[in-house]
C-alpha cells in the first residue's frame, strides 16, 4: 500500500476513533471513487455504517467484502469488528480460516483462525487449527493450546459424556509429549494437573506435587496450591494435609484460613477414638495461637470456635458453657471490629443457660460511646442480642421500641463523627441500620405502614449524614418500593453508583416489577430507559469479554481460562438480564404503536430467551440483614407481595408473550432464519428445549406458578385462554410464508436499493396473494372463554377489595397494570382482523362484536380504576396527608427530639409526592392506553 493512500485512508480512522461515524462514512465514498475494489476502504464503510445503526446497508458492504475472502491484515481487523456489531460470529470464523487457508505459511494468520474459533467457544476446531500450527511451527505454546481447547471441549456441556474421557486421555497425551516440561510454566503445570484430576491420575499429580519443583511452584501460586489441596482431598490425603497445614500455620507463621480449614478436616478425619485425642490436640494448637496473636490476628479464635461447633456436630460434646465461653473471648478481643458480628453469626445458635449467659454479657457492653472502638463493641453487642430474639418477643410495640433506643443511641454516637468530611461514613452508621430494620420488623408483626415513615425518616436523616453509606441506600430502596415511591427508590439506586458488572447483579433491586411504576404510557420513559441503561453490560460483554479469553491465550494464562468463560457464560445468560428485557417489553407496548417490526422483533428474542439456560447471577446478600434468627430476613420481609420472580415467573411471561406475538405475527421458522442478521444463540442443553415449541409453550409447572401473584396467576389464565381461543383463526388468516419473504425482500430492497440477501423470487415471478381465499373450510367460531369474558370483572373485584382494604400502592398499581396489560393483550391478539377487508373475506362480523363487548368492558373497568387512583393520588398529598405522616413519626422527633420536627416534614412532601406521581401517572396513562385501543 502506498504512502498516499496511507494518507489518504488515515482520516477515516480518525473519524472512526472519535466517533464521527458520518465523517467516516463521508471520507470512505470519496475514496471509494477513486479505488472503488478497495477492500480496506470497503469495510470501515461498513464499520462506520454498522456504528451508525445502518444495519441494513452495512450488510450489503459487509458481504461484499467477505464475498473476496480478504487476507490483508487490515482488512482483516476491521471485518472482525464488523462482524462482531453484527453479531455474525459465524461468518467472522469461516473469513479467518478462508484467509489462513490462502496463505498456509501465515502463522499471524493460523493464530487469527484460532483466535477467531475461540471466541465463540468452537473448542473442536480451535483445537484442530492449534494442532496444526504445533506441527507447522514447533513451538510449544501451540501444543498447549491444542491441550486447552480439548479439555474446554471436554468441559463444555454440549459434548457427549462418552468423549470427555477420550478428551481428556488426548489432553494427557499431548502435555506429557512436549519438549518442555509442565513445570517450566505455573499455568502449563496447573493445566497439567487439572488434567491429572480429571483422569483422576492422583498417584502421578502427587508425584509432580511433591518435589521440589512442585512445592515451590505451589508456594508461589494460589491457584495451583488450590488445585494440590484438592488432589489430596481426593486422593485422601487429608490427615497429611493437616500435618503439613499444621506446620506452615506454626513454623511459618500462614494465617490463611485455609490451612486452618485443612487441620479441621483432618481432626474430624479417623476413627471415633482418634478424633478425641486430635480434637484436644487442635485445641490446644490453636489456643496456643490465639494467645500468641493477641488482636492482631482473628484467626486462631474463629478456629476454636469452628472446632467445637464441628465437635458438638459430631456428638463428640454436648455442653454449650464452653462455646459461650469461646463468644464471650472473642468478643472481649475483636469486639471493636465491625465484622465481629459476621464471625460469630454462624456460632451463636444456643439456647436455654447458655443464651442466658451470653445475653446477660453482651447487655453489659457500655454505652459511654468515649471512643469508635467502645461504639463497635455496643454495635455488634445489639447486633448479637437483636439476632437472638426469640419469635415472641418480635411484637409491634416491642420493636418500635427497639427502634427508638437504637436511635437514641445513633443520636449520642454521632458527635464521634462530627468532624469527618462528606466522603467518609459515619461510624454509628450501623445503628441507623438496627434502627431501620427495627420499624420494618414492627410494620411486619402489625401490618401498620406507618412505621415505615419511621423507616425511611431515620434512615433519610442517616443517608444525609453519610453519604457514601450504600447500606443506608439499599434499606432505602427497598422501602420506598414498599410504600409506592418509586422515584425516590430510584434516586438512591443511582446514588449508589453502580458500575459494570454490577448492572447485572444489583439491577433487580430497582428492575423486579419494574412495570408496576413505569409511566411508560404517559410518555415518562425513565423506567424504560434505565433497563436499556442496565442492559449495557450485556452487549458490551457479547463485544468485550471473549477477548479476556483470547488474551488469556495468547498469554498462556491457562489458569484463568475457566473463569474467563464461566463469566462469559453466566452474563450471557444471565437471568437478571431476561427478566428486564420482559419488564421492558411490558412497559414497551403501553406506550408504542403494535406495529408488526415491534412484534417480530420481540417475537424472535424472546424465542431466544426462551430456549437459554439461566443463571442467576442477582446478589441478594450484599442488602444488610439484621433481623431475628428466628424469623424472615430483611430481604424476604421487603419482598413485594412476598414473592421474588426467578426462572418460573420468567417462563411464565415469556410463554405468554411468545404466545401473544405469535398469533400478531406473520413470521414463520423459515422467514426468521431468512430474515436473521447475526448468529442464534447456542442451544440449551435443557431437554425440554428440544420439544417442539407448541408444546413447550403449553407446559405448566407447579414451581413455575408458585412464583406469581395470585393476580398473575389469574392474567395467565386469561391470556393463554385468549390466544388459544383466536389460535385456529389466525393460523387461517395468516399469508403463507413465501409471501411474507417476497414482502419483507421488497422492504430491504427500497431500504437499501440492494436485494434481501440470499431470497429468490419463484421462478414464474408472482407471489400468492397473502389474504387470498383458501380450499379449506374457516374454523367455527365459538365464544370467548369464560376466563376471558370474567377476567376484566374478577380484576375490577380485587381492585375494590384492596382499595376498601387500605392497601399499600404497589399492591394497587399491580392489578391496574396487569388489567391494563390485559387490554394490550386482548389488542395485540385481535389485530389481525381489524381490516375490513379481512372482516368481510372470512366473514368475521360476529368475532368483531365479540371483541368490541370485551373491550368496552376492559375499558369501563380500566376507566373505573383510573378515576380510583388519581383520586387517591390527589388525597394522599394534601396538607392534611402530610401532618399525618409527620404526627405518625412522633416516635422519632416527638418528646425525645431526636430527629428535627421540620427534616420530617420534608420527608413527608417527598415521599407523598413521589406516590402521587405514580398513581396520578398509571391512573391518566391508563386512560391514554384506553384511548389508544378503543
Amino acid at each position: 500500500m502506498s504512502a498516499a493512500f496511507d494518507r489518504q485512508i488515515r482520516p477515516i480512522y480518525e473519524a472512526l476513533d472519535t466517533g464521527s461515524n458520518k465523517s467516516a462514512i463521508l471520507a470512505c465514498n470519496k475514496l471509494l471513487k477513486k479505488h472503488p475494489k478497495n477492500d480496506l476502504v470497503k469495510a470501515l464503510k461498513a464499520l462506520a455504517l454498522v456504528r451508525s445503526q445502518k444495519v441494513e446497508e452495512s450488510l450489503v458492504v459487509c458481504d461484499e467484502v467477505l464475498a473476496t475472502k480478504p487476507t490483508d491484515e487490515s482488512t482483516l481487523a476491521a471485518m472482525m469488528h464488523v462482524l462482531r456489531g453484527l453479531g455474525r460470529h459465524t461468518d467472522m470464523v469461516t473469513m479467518y480460516e478462508d484467509a489462513y487457508k490462502q496463505q498456509p505459511t501465515n502463522e499471524e494468520l493460523g493464530s487469527q483462525a484460532f483466535m477467531a474459533n475461540v471466541r465463540i467457544g468452537n473448542w473442536k476446531a480451535a483445537q484442530q487449527i492449534a494442532t496444526k500450527l504445533h506441527k507447522q511451527f514447533r513451538d510449544d505454546h501451540y501444543l498447549y493450546w491444542s491441550v486447552m481447547s480439548a479439555v474446554l471441549q471436554a468441559s463444555d456441556p454440549t459434548t457427549p459424556p462418552g468423549i470427555r474421557p477420550v478428551l481428556f486421555k488426548l489432553a494427557h497425551r499431548l502435555v506429557v509429549s512436549a519438549t518442555t516440561p509442565s513445570f517450566y510454566n505455573a499455568d502449563r503445570f496447573y493445566l497439567h494437573l487439572m488434567i491429572l484430576r480429571e483422569l483422576e491420575l492422583y498417584d502421578e499429580a502427587y508425584e509432580l506435587l511433591n518435589n521440589d519443583i512442585g512445592k515451590a511452584i505451589c508456594a508461589s501460586s494460589l491457584t495451583v496450591d488450590e488445585l494440590r489441596r484438592d488432589i489430596w482431598r481426593l486422593k485422601g490425603l487429608t490427615g497429611e494435609e493437616g500435618a503439613r497445614a499444621k506446620a506452615r500455620i506454626t513454623e511459618a507463621k500462614d494465617r490463611n484460613w485455609l490451612e486452618f480449614l485443612a487441620v479441621l478436616d483432618a481432626t474430624f478425619a479417623g476413627s471415633q477414638d482418634d478424633v478425641r485425642s486430635q480434637i484436644e490436640e487442635s485445641r490446644t494448637l490453636f489456643d496456643q495461637i490465639a494467645k500468641d496473636d493477641g488482636k492482631s490476628d482473628r484467626s486462631g479464635r474463629l478456629a476454636l470456635l469452628e472446632l467445637e461447633k464441628r465437635a458438638v456436630a459430631h456428638g463428640m460434646s454436648t455442653s454449650t458453657a464452653h462455646i459461650t465461653e469461646l463468644l464471650q473471648h472473642y468478643f472481649t478481643t475483636f469486639g471493636d471490629k465491625l465484622v465481629c458480628f459476621e464471625d460469630l453469626r454462624p456460632y451463636v445458635h444456643i439456647e436455654g443457660d447458655a443464651l442466658a449467659e451470653w445475653t446477660n454479657f453482651l447487655k453489659a457492653q457500655s454505652s459511654s460511646f468515649t471512643s469508635i472502638d467502645v461504639l463497635n463493641h455496643f454495635i455488634n453487642a445489639q447486633k448479637l442480642l437483636r439476632y437472638n430474639l426469640s419469635a415472641a418477643k418480635v411484637t409491634a410495640e416491642s420493636e418500635t421500641a427497639r427502634a427508638v433506643l437504637y436511635l437514641q443511641s445513633y443520636h449520642d454516637a454521632l458527635t464521634l463523627g462530627k468532624d469527618l468530611p462528606d466522603s467518609e461514613l459515619q461510624p454509628a452508621d450501623d445503628l441507623a441500620l438496627l434502627c431501620g430494620q427495627a420499624f420494618v420488623g414492627a410494620w411486619r408483626a402489625g401490618r401498620d405502614a406507618t412505621h415505615l415513615y419511621n423507616a425511611v425518616s431515620v434512615l433519610e436523616y442517616a443517608s444525609s449524614r453519610s453519604k457514601q453509606s450504600y447500606k443506608i441506600r439499599l434499606l432505602l430502596i427497598r422501602i420506598y418500593r414498599l410504600l409506592g415511591a418509586p422515584s425516590l427508590a430510584l434516586e438512591h439506586y443511582r446514588g449508589i453508583n453502580v458500575k459494570q458488572i454490577q448492572n447485572d447483579t444489583l439491577s433487580h433491586l430497582i428492575m423486579t416489577r419494574a412495570t408496576l411504576f413505569s409511566l411508560s404510557s404517559v410518555g415518562d420513559l425513565t423506567y424504560s430507559s434505565e433497563a436499556l441503561e442496565s442492559s449495557q453490560i450485556y452487549i458490551s460483554n457479547s463485544q468485550e469479554t471473549a477477548e479476556y479469553t483470547v488474551r488469556a491465550f495468547a498469554g498462556e494464562k491457562y489458569s484463568q481460562l475457566p473463569e474467563f468463560i464461566l463469566f462469559e457464560e453466566r452474563l450471557d445468560n444471565s437471568l437478571q438480564r431476561d427478566l428486564t428485557k420482559v419488564e421492558h417489553v411490558r412497559m414497551r407496548i403501553t406506550h408504542e404503536p403494535l406495529i408488526s417490526d415491534l412484534v417480530d422483533m420481540e417475537l424472535i428474542e424472546l424465542k431466544f430467551i426462551f430456549d437459554r439456560f439461566h443463571h442467576d447471577n442477582r446478589d441478594f446478600d450484599v442488602i444488610p440483614n439484621y433481623q431475628p434468627r428466628s424469623g424472615l430476613s430483611f430481604h424476604e420481609q421487603t419482598l413485594l407481595f412476598d414473592k421474588q420472580p426467578g426462572l418460573g415467573w420468567l417462563a411464565t411471561y415469556l410463554r405468554i408473550y411468545i404466545k401473544i406475538f405469535q398469533s400478531a405475527s406473520d413470521l414463520d421458522d423459515t422467514v426468521e432464519d431468512k430474515l436473521l442478521i447475526g448468529d442464534r444463540p447456542k442451544p440449551s442443553v435443557d431437554p425440554d428445549t428440544k420439544l417442539p415449541l407448541k408444546e413447550r409453550l403449553a407446559m405448566r409447572k407447579q414451581e413455575e406458578i408458585d412464583e406469581l401473584t395470585p393476580e398473575e396467576l389469574l392474567f395467565l389464565e386469561y391470556a393463554t385462554a385468549l390466544s388459544d381461543w383466536l389460535s385456529p383463526f389466525h393460523d387461517y388468516i395468516r399469508p403463507p410464508p413465501a409471501a411474507v419473504l417476497a414482502e419483507a425482500a421488497k422492504q430491504t430492497e427500497l431500504k437499501t436499493g440492494f436485494p434481501l440477501k440470499g431470497y429468490e423470487p419463484p421462478k414464474n415471478g408472482t407471489v400468492t396473494n397473502g389474504h387470498a381465499k383458501k380450499a379449506e373450510e374457516p374454523p367455527t367460531l365459538v365464544d370467548a372463554p369464560e376466563l376471558v369474558n370474567k377476567f376484566f370483572d374478577d380484576m375490577s373485584a380485587r381492585f375494590k377489595e384492596a382499595l376498601d382494604a387500605g392497601s399499600l400502592p404497589p399492591e394497587l398499581l399491580q392489578i391496574v397494570t396487569l388489567t391494563q396489560e390485559g387490554l394490550l393483550v386482548l389488542a395485540l391478539g385481535s389485530q389481525r382482523f381489524k381490516p375490513a377487508a379481512v372482516i368481510k373475506q372470512y366473514r368475521l362480523g360476529a368475532m368483531v362484536q365479540i371483541f368490541k363487548d370485551i373491550r368496552a368492558k376492559a375499558i369501563a373497568v380500566l376507566e373505573e380504576m383510573s378515576a380510583a387512583l388519581v383520586k387517591l393520588a390527589e388525597e394522599g398529598a394534601t396538607i392534611d396527608s402530610r401532618k399525618a405522616f409527620v404526627e405518625a413519626c412522633k416516635p422519632v422527633w416527638g418528646p425525645a427530639g431526636l430527629l428535627d420536627h421540620d427534616f420530617v416534614s420534608t420527608i413527608s412532601k417527598k415521599v407523598t409526592e413521589s406516590r402521587k406521581q405514580v398513581l396520578d401517572g398509571v391512573g391518566k396513562g391508563v386512560v391514554r392506553v384506553c384511548k389508544s385501543h378503543a
